[in-house]
């Protein structure tokens, strides 16, 4: 909704209080009162590799606060709480909460105030100094870790934990995730994930150390537990590692190769091309201006571009192809628009028309809607050079197809496409650019795209205003049926009614014609004639129909804003892309939409179908087709990149393991390092400090949501990113318990530990003792100098290579402290 800025408050008003009005102006009485200036911008510090904002922030206040007030703006009640914490870190400790302006004006010169001010930048004016958490970040600080997501760590975002789930340690391979448990020893309390193995074997795995699980994937009943301290997982992992390393040398052959390849350079005038982008009549995401920057940069190498932009439909990967299309064009080489589908080419090539008219360039089609004589025309306008852009399915292979001067080739909804039409796209798109547009990547083609090989842009920002699809799983139910159908009627909207067979189609009409005659129903199916066809869909374009009964034929390129509902026939004889994609075809307006996926009452489905229906119902919300795809690539197998096996060694190790493992081999043998020298090993340091460390339930009672937040605690990066985890979770569930303080505070000492090549760390009331991985400390001579400097008392190096430091750390919080702050100081020597 949109709320306009009352015009008064633009103004200053007379008789407005002179706190109330700043002016970067100076005043022209002289006296200086009400001038103010930009504030101060961390940035220079951000920008240093050991740059100390919050100490430069403490010498700043100290600075500044000379006959003025200083104000510290935060943007929500958990940020301000956060920003106390790593201000008090800094030594900024006399800090009071302010309200409103009144609790400015009492503020002690000697305090620095906090306040919920949701601005982007401070200023300086003589009597105040607002600096806001921006300009101490560089953003906001509760939204960090969202916006900080990447692409490739989507499989252990979305695939949470459920009790009999599959889990892969690192260490000890297959068990079953039974519950999270609550462990008391000592008095203290402890969140620990209890792992079932080979036996009845049980092992506890403390939250904070959850990275070294990994979810299996499906279970199929096929899969043996292994044995809890056995040598068969060992085994069975290393020969996985060796395939890998022989598998990351071929990718990196595929990809070298590539770059090794010479292809044009392509750009366009910048006036031209704004011109263009204006006749766009949306606002563009910020997802959809990345990927489109990322296109325009690839056209611009001398090497060929291979980008696969992987964006939910309905999301604006046709944007996308179309500045592509027009670099390219205006650049002077030809554009192929390769589409699984006639609808889809019939619709791809109506809006490129729209979009390039009166621009000089000749948009034309190649598929079975066109007729023999204007095929030959516009193979004869591509042999010449005079069409520019063509868009057309698989007769765009045919032998007959020559291109005066091919230099992109945009292949849409590559799932849809076969191996033999691959291969014959392989030689079409032999050193051009290719840009590939999907909503569900094929298995092979994510994973290479999450391995590097690929270029991979997402578009996971859905467009302003849209709804989720509502989606329903249920046995064909006739009053259901009705209901659904004339709901969207008497809204003025039309419906899809999905069949998966041709010979279904009549059955269903006679049925719908008996169930609700009030509305129009016409048939379409891709045996019929391309003439017939076109006619019926552009008689349901123009609203003569209520009701299309149709096969997935409308699976891509139905665009129609009016259809809003979808019924799906015999719903489990889909496959999940093809279900995702069916859906996709209704909600693309500001009205919800409502999906209903039938099967066949009283007969029982295989566990495949049954897996497939729940993940469809289950991803009802905006951007869920890269998740779909990952569920997919669960469910199939993800295939031997480099062979003809299509679960490869998944099955081995689990979907994520198997995944990391092969970016790591990937990594080393772009490095060109031997296997297992030089790679990160994959291990989690264990702190025992003595306190509890947990989630309560009485604070977050969901245990979805608890192991949710583990997992997502467990990939964060740096103090910084967790301080936004805390600011989030204050602002979502309240004020933080010691418990949760205390997870945090060991997941900021995890991270020093794993800089510092630290095991193990156990604390108690007289000091801690300190185990480096692999018993050999990354940094030998600065350690020893290091242990010199502190003259040896509080500091020892025992002969079993262990640290030990002599403390008196009597209470709890002393040592998280004392601990973190001895963390600091070795990862700072390495």
């Amino acid at each position: 909704m949109y709320h306009p800025v009352p015009v008064a408050s633009l103004y200053i008003q007379e008789g407005m209080p002179e706190h109330e009005i700043f002016s970067p102006f100076a005043d022209p009485s002289g006296d200086g009162q009400g001038e103010a200036r930009k504030g101060r911008d961390f940035a220079d510090i951000r920008a240093l590799p050991d740059g100390d904002v919050f100490g430069e922030l403490a010498r700043h206040i100290l600075a500044i606060r000379q006959g003025r007030k200083v104000l510290i703006a935060a943007y929500s009640p958990g940020s301000r709480e956060r920003l106390r914490s790593l201000m008090l870190s800094a030594r900024i400790e006399n800090t009071k909460d302010c309200a409103d302006w009144g609790d400015v004006k009492k503020l002690d010169p000697a305090q620095v105030g906090m306040i919920l001010l949701p601005l982007e930048h401070g200023f300086a004016a003589p009597d105040l100094a607002v600096i806001t958490e921006q300009d101490i970040l560089g953003d906001r600080l509760a939204r960090r870790t969202q916006r900080k997501r990447k692409a490739d760590n989507f499989l252990t975002e979305i695939s949470s934990l459920s009790p009999g789930d599959l889990v892969v340690h690192v260490d000890h391979g297959i068990g079953r995730f039974e519950s999270l448990e609550t462990i008391k020893a000592a008095g203290l309390v402890h969140d620990c994930l209890k792992i079932i193995y080979d036996g009845g074997d049980r092992l506890f795995v403390p939250v904070e150390n959850i990275d070294v699980l990994s979810r299996f994937g499906a279970d199929e009943g096929l899969t043996h537990l292994d044995k809890l301290g056995g040598a068969g997982w060992q085994a069975r992992k290393a020969k996985v590692k060796k395939d890998l390393m022989r598998m990351a040398e071929g990718l990196l052959k595929i990809a070298a190769a590539r770059m090794l390849q010479r292809s044009e350079k392509l750009h366009v005038d910048g006036g031209i091309y704004q011109e263009f982008v204006s006749r766009f009549p949306y606002h563009e995401t910020d997802d959809q201006l990345r990927a489109i920057d990322d296109v325009i940069g690839d056209l611009d190498q001398d090497h060929p571009m291979d980008r696969l932009v992987c964006g939910d439909v309905g999301f604006g990967k046709t944007e996308v192809a179309l500045r592509a299309a027009f670099i390219a064009g205006m650049g002077g080489a030809q554009v192929a628009v390769v589409v699984p589908t006639t609808l889809l080419a019939r619709q791809h090539t109506q809006n490129f028309q729209r979009r390039f008219a009166g621009l000089g360039l000749r948009v034309e089609q190649l598929s079975r809607f066109v007729s023999p004589k204007d095929a030959q025309k516009v193979k004869d306008g591509l042999a010449d050079g005079t069409v520019n852009i063509v868009i057309g399915t698989h007769a765009l292979f045919g032998k007959s197809v020559k291109f005066a001067h091919l230099g992109l080739v945009i292949v849409d909804e590559e799932q849809r496409f076969g191996v033999k039409q691959k291969e014959a796209l392989k030689e079409l798109k032999s050193n051009v650019h290719v840009l590939t547009l999907t909503a569900t990547p094929i298995p092979r083609t994510l994973q290479m795209s999450l391995t590097g090989v690929r270029d991979l842009s997402l578009i996971a920002t859905p467009p302003v205003d849209r709804l989720a699809i509502r989606t329903f799983v249920l046995p064909f139910d006739p009053v259901v049926i009705r209901e659904a159908i004339l709901r969207e009627h008497h809204r003025g909207g039309q419906t899809f009614y999905v069949c998966p067979r041709i010979s279904d189609l009549q059955e269903v009409e006679e049925t719908l014609k008996e169930l609700v005659p009030e509305v129009r129903v016409i048939t379409a199916h891709g045996q019929m004639a391309a003439g017939e066809l076109e006619d019926r869909m552009e008689a349901f374009y123009d609203g003569q129909y209520n009701v299309l009964l149709a096969t997935q034929i409308i699976e891509n390129g139905i665009d129609i804003p009016t259809a809003n509902t979808m019924i799906v026939h015999r719903a489990d004889l889909f496959g999940l892309a093809q279900l995702y994609q069916i859906r996709g075809r209704i909600g693309r307006s500001k009205l919800r939409a409502y999906a209903y996926l039938t099967t066949v009452p009283n007969i029982r489905l295989t566990d495949q179908a049954m897996k497939r229906l729940e993940v469809i119902e289950t991803l009802d919300t905006l951007g869920s087709g890269f998740q779909l795809a990952s569920h997919d690539m669960d469910i199939r197998g993800a295939g031997n990149l480099l062979g003809e096996e299509q679960s490869g060694h998944i099955r081995e190790v689990g979907v994520e393991l198997y995944q990391q493992m092969l970016e790591e081999a990937v990594a080393e043998a772009r490095a060109g390092t031997a296997m297992g020298a030089g790679a990160e090993e994959r291990w989690s340091p264990q702190i025992n400090i003595g306190t509890s460390v947990l989630i309560p339930e009485e604070y977050v009672a969901d245990l979805n949501v608890r192991m949710s937040l583990y997992r997502r605690l467990s990939e964060l990066e740096d103090r910084t990113e967790i301080e936004g985890f805390a600011a989030e979770m204050i602002d979502r569930f309240g004020p933080l318990p010691e418990e949760v303080e205390n997870l945090l505070n060991i997941m900021a000492i995890k991270q020093l530990c794993r800089v510092a090549g630290i095991d193990k760390v156990e604390a108690g009331p007289k000091g801690a003792v300190i185990s480096f991985h692999n018993n050999t400390p990354p940094n030998v001579p600065a350690l020893m100098q290091w242990i010199q400097a502190k003259g040896g008392a509080t500091i020892k190096l025992r002969p079993d290579q262990k640290l030990v430091a002599i403390r008196g750390w009597d209470s709890p919080t002393h040592r998280v402290k004392g601990v973190e702050s001895l963390m600091r100081e070795l990862a700072g020597l390495v």
